[in-house]
């Protein structure tokens, strides 16, 4: 289960956009690229190709996905018919880690992953522990009956202030999770271009 280990801010301070889940980000108070030059070192115009890699690298952050894999779904996403973007970004929307980060279960993606690779998650009543699997709808997502007493997922649940986004639908007596449709356009982030990473890969 490869994930990124190298500096947390690295990619936050190169797009100049808060990435991260940590409330500390650098970008938030220099939104510029990290180097000698400060603010002036953004003064140059980005290429066509610059600007889509750098959308690349927001969305492989933002969901914790390394190259290889992100190859990976762009392949997948290019085979069937239709607009590939929309089919790229349902792939990423509905790794298991996301799902669980979008129904609240968990306030970031990073804890969404460990508490996926910990085993709390259950898929279907069936213990899934890999990150990247891919829900489907209909597919009934909650965490174990002793990982919903810890008093950790408790609290931060009450917290937790995000608006599920309309793909996803949570029982607030029972804790059940439910994949109701497919994402959308309008689910993916904002701040990510996803038909600018399909022309990157389609050079």
């Amino acid at each position: 289960m490869a994930r990124y280990l190298g500096p947390k801010h690295k990619i936050c301070r190169r797009v100049g956009e808060k990435l991260c889940d940590s409330a500390k980000c650098p970008t938030l108070r220099r939104d510029y690229p990290a180097g000698a030059h400060g603010p002036k070192g953004r003064n140059r115009k980005p290429t066509t190709y610059a600007l889509e890699v750098l959308e690349k690298q927001k969305a492989k952050r933002t969901y914790g996905v390394l190259e290889r894999q992100f190859e990976n779904y762009y392949e997948r996403a290019i085979a069937r018919v239709g607009d590939t973007s929309t089919f790229l970004g349902q792939l990423l929307e509905r790794r298991l880690d996301n799902a669980v980060f979008r129904m609240l279960l968990a306030r970031t993606r990073a804890q969404a992953r460990q508490v996926v690779g910990h085993g709390h998650v259950l898929v279907n009543d069936k213990k899934i522990n890999i990150p990247s699997y891919q829900v489907n709808v209909g597919d009934t997502i909650t965490l174990k009956e002793r990982s919903l007493q810890r008093e950790r997922f408790v609290a931060e649940r009450n917290v937790d202030k995000r608006e599920r986004p309309g793909w996803v639908s949570v029982d607030a007596n029972t804790n059940v999770g439910k994949v109701t449709s497919l994402p959308t356009a309008d689910d993916f982030p904002k701040n990510i271009n996803l038909k600018l990473i399909i022309e990157h890969y389609s050079r």
